[in-house]
């Protein structure tokens, strides 16, 4: 039950589901235009009444956290962009702006349908101030991954010392 915790007593705040619970994705905002007639389709009797949650990609991971880099070095991630749909789909990343240091580099192309991409982020470790404070500055960026039906955040963060 939701009312009482796992030592049976009442609980003092409520519970808070994750959101693959909840029905949607984290960090995606929704595109107005979905159905796209040139897109190729899987039309088969047992997908003929779901339509909403047979398209898509998922990020993993969905979020990425680089630590503390040294001023002046390049670092990199992988992210694998991962079609959990039923169609192939396309992407697109939108590159951050240059002050960030940050660079996205994958192959473009339609991603069939259960295959994924791999998506190499790369930072330059660059402080923006100028001056040397001797302390830590904090980079974060969300990366805007534009698709046919959503756009994915990848909120990237990383302290250059």
């Amino acid at each position: 039950s939701l009312l009482v915790n796992a030592a049976g007593q009442p609980r003092k705040e409520k519970v808070k589901l994750p959101s693959s619970l909840q029905g949607r994705k984290p960090n995606s905002i929704p595109n107005k235009k979905i159905e796209d007639p040139a897109a190729g389709k899987v039309n088969t009797s047992s997908l003929a009444t779901a339509r909403q949650h047979l398209s898509g990609f998922h990020l993993i991971p969905p979020r990425v956290t680089l630590g503390v880099l040294k001023e002046g070095c390049t670092y990199a991630a992988t992210v694998i962009l991962k079609n959990v749909g039923v169609n192939f789909s396309r992407f697109r990343v939108k590159q951050p702006p240059p002050h960030t240091g940050l660079r996205v580099m994958y192959t473009p192309g339609p991603v069939a349908a259960g295959l994924q991409v791999e998506l190499e982020i790369e930072i330059f470790a660059m402080v923006i101030g100028g001056e040397d404070t001797g302390s830590l500055e904090e980079v974060s960026h969300d990366i805007e991954i534009l698709t046919e039906t959503e756009t994915l955040l990848l909120p990237v963060r990383a302290n250059i010392l």
